[in-house]
């Protein structure tokens, strides 16, 4: 039990770290955002475009698109290594410990069901070493015993199991936003570069 009570601590820990990082503070409307960034260039306001990513800075997507709009006036495959360098570094922040919560929870089912067979194993030996009278009750106890840490267990599992898809869904979804902005913003400055953008690209 106290084994599990540990995961559950670890577990919490890491949704709550990792729920903030993922839904708050990495998190941006992409499309809404791009929209702002891609009328700022269209308008030749790169510097604009630059300080409304700082306004964001802690969002996924802004680092990737500032790191693009710096070298606007270079050629695209600099603009390209700028971005995909960004994109490497922002990565494994945003899918950082995610994984370890998918782990906490198989522990904490696990943990459960070796506490209910060492609860049984212990009911038993008590059961063959006690006296006639005695045996009823110490089997009731030790099955409660070994009752309790599986459904401590699940208590904690099925929650961490929850909150890991929630976090690894939102995490999904802001990668493919940084993977999708990112290209239309090497396209946009691309084609600014070369005089071809027009209204409604």
């Amino acid at each position: 039990m106290y084994l599990i009570l540990g995961v559950s601590v670890i577990a919490a820990a890491t949704v709550v770290e990792r729920g903030y990082m993922v839904l708050l503070r990495y998190n941006i409307n992409g499309a809404s955002f791009m929209a702002q960034i891609q009328k700022l260039v269209m308008a030749n306001n790169i510097d604009r475009a630059i300080k409304l990513c700082n306004a964001e800075s802690s969002a996924a997507l802004t680092r990737v698109l500032k790191a693009g709009l710096t070298r606007a006036n270079r050629g695209q495959s600099e603009i390209e290594n700028a971005v995909e360098e960004a994109t490497l570094e922002v990565i494994p922040q945003v899918k950082k410990r995610t994984a370890y919560l998918s782990m906490w929870a198989n522990v904490a089912t696990l943990t459960g069901l070796l506490g209910t067979i060492t609860g049984l194993v212990q009911a038993f030996k008590a059961v063959g070493a006690a006296a006639a009278a005695d045996k009823q009750e110490m089997l009731a106890n030790g099955i409660s015993v070994a009752m309790y840490t599986t459904a401590f267990g699940l208590v904690v599992a099925i929650p961490t199991m929850i909150c890991h898809s929630i976090i690894e869904n939102r995490t999904k979804n802001l990668i493919q936003d940084v993977d999708q902005y990112s290209v239309k913003l090497i396209n946009l400055l691309t084609a600014h570069k070369r005089g071809t953008l027009k209204d409604g690209e």
